[in-house]
């Protein structure tokens, strides 16, 4: 089996991904012991809660990231460059989300909308890559 260069930088971003949710995750345990919030308490001091509602989004919307990201990953056959770096816009937006969000929760805007734009720019990928193996098949 050989492994492609797409599918190197693929690996990458999946790693990247993977590090920002898992810190977002202890950010919440963080804010959970800096204002007193016991488990399985989800609602507390608003810090904690902007914390819990990052993390949640951040796992909600990496149900659909990472799916795509392989998808296009595999099937894409020409800029195979393409789903890891529409992958780096995802994390990039979802930085931009957390620290908005943690700001100011009507700041969150603008990193949703990177996130958004990135997945959905994967879909178009992936759905060109079918199509590319697809006809190659037939």
């Amino acid at each position: 089996m050989t492994i492609t260069t797409g599918a190197v930088l693929s690996g990458a971003v999946t790693i990247i991904a993977l590090l920002v949710t898992f810190w977002m995750g202890f950010r919440v345990g963080m804010m959970r012991h800096r204002h007193g919030v016991e488990a399985p308490a989800v609602s507390g001091h608003p810090e904690f809660e902007r914390a819990y509602r990052v993390q949640m989004n951040t796992m909600e919307q990496l149900i659909i990231f990472l799916p795509l990201l392989w998808l296009s990953t595999v099937f894409l056959r020409s800029f195979t460059w393409a789903p890891a770096a529409a992958g780096l816009v995802w994390i990039a937006g979802r930085l931009v989300y957390s620290s908005g969000y943690m700001a100011a929760p009507e700041r969150r805007g603008r990193g949703f909308q990177i996130g958004m734009l990135a997945s959905l720019a994967l879909l178009i990928l992936a759905l060109a890559g079918l199509a590319q193996a697809w006809s190659a098949r037939v």
